[in-house]
């Protein structure tokens, strides 16, 4: 299998599927650092709607997901909800 296969397998296709790029509209960005990930919250528009992209930079390395709108709520609630298991949950010590 050659990586464009792999591509393919997965439904995506690079042969005449050129797609013009989509102005974006940056509503709000925040950057956090965390240890040694830098991550970037930038809040945009386009022609399409609202959306979240949150990016992960390690190492100069990046990959983004991109959260519809719609979704924030229910992206925070579920956030909200890790935080106080995390916080109420005693972390196990590690084994040497």
């Amino acid at each position: 299998m050659t990586p464009n296969d792999s591509h393919a397998s997965r439904g995506y296709s690079d042969v005449g599927n050129v797609r013009p790029p989509i102005s974006e509209e940056s509503l709000r960005t925040e950057r956090i650092q965390i240890e040694r990930k830098a991550f970037v919250l930038a809040l945009k528009e386009n022609p399409r709607g609202r959306f979240l992209r949150i990016t992960e930079d390690v190492g100069g390395r990046r990959d983004s997901i991109i959260i519809p709108a719609t979704g924030l709520e229910e992206l925070k609630r579920a956030i909200d909800e890790m935080v106080k298991v995390s916080r109420d949950t005693p972390e196990k010590t590690q084994q040497p």
